[in-house]
């Protein structure tokens, strides 16, 4: 396995992380497998983003004895809601949901905290407004996040957060496909047939003043969807 600094975090991380999807196949007895195969294989980053109590716990299990062998990326602001699955950006349900995760993996910090999945600048404003992001550097200033950050498929918006100074790592849809479409608050629009009937030549210029802006400030990028959520996998 290679490694590589996560932007200016100081944070050794394996070229290849893991997801979550698929940990909580078979009641969650694919968790601990999956923690074992990273370990053998030298991932030691992965990303937490499913606010299942169930899954989280599995992974708090999978995670005892070897916490510190593995870089945490978990996202502030996904919660479950009456059996389900939330992205909020209520504050005090946000304190609760961090609480309850940090109690659920069975560790008192998280290396990276995501903020959850924002892709329209209006939510970016309620992140903002909400006093989401006042959190998130709250948590940092006490130790139990060592660094902010944000999840986004939107260029604009992901511009607009990483120029703000704080947000030190940025988790975003990277591809050769999707980099060639236009910003949308729409992440469905990404992989809609439509999207690519035209002939398609350089990458969006969104996209690429982000990149260049985060590579020039330091801002680490997470690669998310690296194969179009599977669609560059099939025919």
């Amino acid at each position: 396995m290679k490694y590589r600094k996560l932007g200016n975090t100081g944070l050794s991380v394996s070229e290849i992380g893991m997801g979550c999807e698929g940990m909580n196949e078979d009641d969650y007895g694919m968790c601990a497998k999956l923690f074992d195969y990273a370990e053998q294989q030298g991932i030691n980053y992965f990303d937490l983003y499913g606010s299942d109590p169930g899954l989280r716990a599995a992974v708090g299990e999978a995670l005892k004895g070897r916490r510190e062998k593995f870089v945490i990326q978990s996202h502030i602001c996904s919660i479950w809601e009456d059996g389900q699955y939330l992205r909020t950006r209520d504050l005090e349900k946000t304190k609760a949901g961090f609480e309850e995760m940090l109690r659920l993996l069975q560790t008192d910090y998280i290396e990276v905290g995501m903020i959850h999945y924002c892709d329209a600048l209006s939510d970016w404003d309620a992140i903002v407004n909400n006093g989401i992001l006042d959190y998130a550097a709250q948590l940092k200033k006490e130790g139990r996040i060592g660094h902010i950050g944000l999840s986004s498929h939107n260029p604009q918006v992901a511009l607009k957060a990483v120029e703000t100074g704080l947000v030190e790592v940025l988790m975003f849809s990277v591809n050769p496909c999707y980099d060639l479409q236009p910003a949308s608050e729409d992440v469905e629009d990404l992989w809609k047939d439509e999207a690519y009937e035209n002939h398609l030549t350089n990458m969006d210029p969104d996209r690429e003043r982000l990149y260049e802006t985060c590579e020039r400030l330091g801002v680490g990028i997470s690669v998310m969807k690296a194969f179009g959520g599977g669609d560059l996998l099939n025919a």
